[in-house]
């Protein structure tokens, strides 16, 4: 039996090759020769580094860059010498889970990641994956263009800040000394959000409140992204407002698209294009994918429906693990989910599963190798 394993992360619990380990493991446990093909996936957000790093076989890169609140941090890319390729997340340096209970959409930026993008072109790359997921900022990406050299200036000519708190003041954009390299450099941005820039369905109504934009800011925070669009729309001569994922990560798409060679990629797209994921599920018996949890929404572009729909185009079945499960999963069957399992065998806290995840799905993978190898002998009993 062919298995191809091909889980997303469980956000906060285990990284997407650590998903995949721990299922290899459960699996072997029962049965020790099973062939089996690990090919950890992401989206664009957590896990996409370690991802793309593990299929084209590159090296991590650690780097200091500045947190969202400007304290050192450690963090890492992917380097792919032989392609001059960086991969890059933008949660490396400018996520959610570096602030925890510090969260501040005023003073937030996006300037650790622009460190991470000029550091890469110091080592040569000539293209740049960026993943854009996680990210703890709604600065509208003047933080990453400030760490490339752009200038914010208020009706003074003071520089502002690139932070979410200060777009309402910017009255003109500098970019007389910004990097040239980032000018011919290739930007992918990889990403699942195909929100626009303003609006109900934009960077800062879906997305604020999690970075903690608080409900009665909402509309301040929203009047100062649309002053920073008008401003950036008349000094490049684009208008990308209403493009779909200018939205992404506080609106940093919205503007690297406006002055820089980017391109815009579904984040699972890229990676399983990369991974030829379509052509190893073909060649399969069994899928096994996962993440932490799995619901209804689950439908919207999440790892594993999509690949559920690739196992479906294939005549392969899929199975997905998950830490909770919610709600009716009856559409999710229709797009090609042969089951959903729990890896949560026992009652516990969120905390405890959390911190044994790794464990947990293991022992889902035994179990579900153990009930594989009972209906292959009923299949045999039957014939």
């Amino acid at each position: 039996m062919r298995i191809v394993i091909a889980p997303d992360s469980f956000k906060g619990s285990a990284t997407s090759l650590e998903v995949a380990a721990a299922v290899d493991a459960g699996l072997r446990s029962v049965e020790p020769e099973v062939d089996t093909l690990l090919v950890p996936m992401a989206d664009g957000g957590e896990g996409t580094v370690e991802a793309m790093n593990g299929i084209l076989g590159g090296d991590l890169v650690e780097v200091t860059a500045r947190d969202p609140i400007d304290r050192p941090v450690r963090c890492a890319y992917a380097w792919i010498a032989e392609r001059r390729l960086a991969v890059i997340e933008m949660a490396a340096a400018s996520g959610l889970p570096l602030l925890g209970n510090e969260l501040d959409p005023d003073e937030a930026s996006s300037y650790g990641t622009g460190e991470m993008i000029r550091d890469a072109m110091d080592r040569g790359a000539e293209t740049i994956v960026l993943g854009l997921g996680g990210s703890a900022t709604v600065d509208g990406g003047t933080g990453v263009m400030a760490a490339l050299g752009a200038r914010f200036l208020d009706a003074d000519g003071q520089e502002v800040r690139g932070a979410g708190g200060h777009l309402g003041r910017i009255a003109a954009i500098d970019l007389s000394s910004i990097d040239p390299r980032v000018r011919s450099v290739r930007i992918t941005i990889a990403s699942d959000v195909t929100s626009p820039l303003l609006g109900p369905d934009g960077a800062v109504y879906v997305f604020g409140p999690q970075k903690g934009v608080t409900e009665a800011r909402l509309a301040t925070f929203e009047a100062g992204m649309a002053h920073f669009a008008d401003i950036v729309v008349d000094a490049s001569g684009f208008d990308h407002r209403d493009s779909a994922g200018s939205g992404a990560a506080g609106g940093i798409g919205f503007l690297l698209r406006s002055f820089l060679n980017v391109e815009f990629r579904d984040g699972f797209s890229l990676i399983s294009e990369t991974a030829d994921l379509a052509g190893r599920i073909a060649g399969a018996d069994l899928v096994i994918t996962g993440e932490g949890r799995i619901d209804s929404q689950s439908l919207v572009g999440k790892v594993p429906v999509n690949i559920a729909r690739m196992g479906q185009a294939a005549g392969v079945p899929v199975v997905a693990f998950a830490g909770r499960i919610d709600g009716d999963l009856a559409a999710l069957q229709q797009a090609g989910l042969a089951t959903v399992v729990p890896v949560v065998d026992r009652t516990m806290a969120l905390s405890e599963a959390m911190a044994d995840g790794r464990a947990l799905i293991q022992a889902a993978a035994a179990r579900l190798m153990a009930t594989l190898q009972l209906g292959g002998a009923l299949a045999t009993r039957a014939s």
